[in-house]
């Protein structure tokens, strides 16, 4: 995945077509992120009981019920790493640098005429 947690990615297909948002949760084995504000789902929890660790006495807790609003998991393929120099959606390449006497893997910017480093 060219992708990683905390990017800023523009969604490109699905009911939030054309937004932005950071990825919250990466999650390379099974091929999808998670993006925050993107891609909501609302599911219906009725109210429960919270089960003490200590099972004594005392009054019982009860979870909030209601509809509750979560973000989904998105196949990495309906997003797209927007450049922080460009400002525009881009595809995500690789070049290497010297650091430290090291050769680095860094990812950098695909848009003709930018070509800046995306990991500063």
């Amino acid at each position: 995945m060219k992708v990683k947690q905390g990017d800023l990615v523009q969604m490109l297909a699905g009911k939030d077509r054309g937004k932005q948002g950071r990825i919250l949760d990466a999650r390379p084995r099974d091929g999808k992120v998670i993006v925050e504000n993107l891609n909501i789902a609302k599911r219906h929890t009725k109210p429960k009981p919270i089960r003490d660790q200590n099972r004594m006495g005392g009054g019982s807790q009860m979870t909030a019920g209601g509809i509750i609003e979560t973000p989904v998991a998105v196949p990495v393929g309906n997003v797209m790493l927007v450049c922080p120099t460009c400002k525009l959606p881009t595809r995500v390449g690789y070049a290497t640098r010297e650091a430290k006497g090291e050769m680095i893997k860094v990812r950098v910017c695909k848009r003709p005429g930018c070509g800046q480093e995306l990991d500063r």
